[in-house]
């Protein structure tokens, strides 16, 4: 049998829309990205950038050292350990910052799946009113109510609470992680609303019938066949907010600064794009790491063909 080849039987030909699509993402996406992985193999000289191959930038992340920096307990035996703690330090923020969304964001679209009846399209619009502002604007509001003379402080120190403010409440690693939560809880609620939309009502019907408690049903039927929403949520809301750099630099303070900080610094104060490029790099493929960890423990793929079935 000859096979033969011409542009007319090609998938690209047949589905013109489709290579569109791929040529738009591959300029898009993909071009930037191997930019970027380019730039992180040069080295910057002063004013100018030496576009020779160079391993250096890497290396000089996982230099030896023979003085250890300790950072909560643990020790770094490298010649540059920042961008490793602030990567380690970023990851534990978003972890506690998804935590905080997944738990806020799940009873409200429980609510909304299994107790509102009518208008359900009304109450997602009034859920989501308080995110139509700028991520920008919703950061400054957090402020002015962490600040020293915000609505908290302001708000003790009116009924006799405290006679000076608070200074915990702002510029430190607490105050960053509220605020990511506050930011990314509309974006949590409609994969899981989703999610709890698909269930089958029966199932939840015959658990009754079978003796199950509230609890009990919720434990052993809801939740399971919602954690595809829960999952997919958790990586809307995880993946981003590693590499934030707004809200740390507004509401972090020195002791609140993340991954993205640092690579921001790179790129426009001290105009070494190497060097940032490659701490990019680095963070993506350490947080690619981290998400497939995540969804090999957890068993996703079972996870959602079970989902499926339903």
């Amino acid at each position: 049998m000859k096979l033969s080849w011409s542009p007319r039987n090609s998938e690209l030909a047949r589905n013109p829309l489709g290579a569109s699509v791929a040529i738009l993402v591959t300029l898009v996406l993909l071009a930037p990205l191997m930019a970027m992985v380019g730039l992180s193999f040069m080295r910057q000289d002063g004013f100018a950038l030496d576009t020779s191959f160079t391993l250096a930038n890497y290396r000089s992340l996982i230099e030896p050292s023979d003085t250890a920096t300790v950072w909560m307990g643990i020790p770094f035996y490298l010649k540059n350990p920042v961008p490793l703690i602030l990567l380690i330090k970023s990851i534990f923020m978003s972890l506690i910052a998804t935590l905080g969304v997944i738990l806020a964001a799940y009873p409200m679209a429980y609510f909304l799946a299994f107790r509102v009846k009518r208008y359900k399209v009304m109450w997602l619009i009034l859920i989501t009113i308080p995110f139509w502002t700028s991520y920008l604007l919703r950061v400054f509001a957090w402020k002015i109510v962490l600040g020293f003379n915000g609505a908290i402080n302001s708000g003790l120190k009116s009924i006799g609470l405290i006679d000076q403010p608070l200074e915990f409440l702002l510029y430190n690693p607490v105050a960053v992680m509220l605020t990511l939560t506050h930011a990314w809880v509309a974006f949590a609620i409609l994969p899981i609303y989703v999610s709890l939309e698909k269930i089958d009502r029966s199932l939840l019907e015959a658990a009754t019938d079978l003796g199950d408690s509230r609890w009990r049903r919720f434990r052993r039927v809801t939740l399971p066949l919602s954690m595809p929403g829960v999952v997919s949520a958790a990586l809307l809301v995880f993946i981003p907010t590693v590499g934030d750099y707004v809200t740390p630099t507004l509401v972090g303070g020195p002791g609140g600064i993340m991954i993205g900080n640092a690579i921001q610094t790179l790129f426009f104060k001290q105009n070494d794009t190497p060097m940032g490029a490659t701490i990019a790099i680095v963070m993506m493929l350490v947080v690619a790491a981290v998400v497939l960890l995540f969804l090999w423990a957890i068993g996703y793929r079972k996870m959602m063909q079970r989902g499926l079935r339903t």
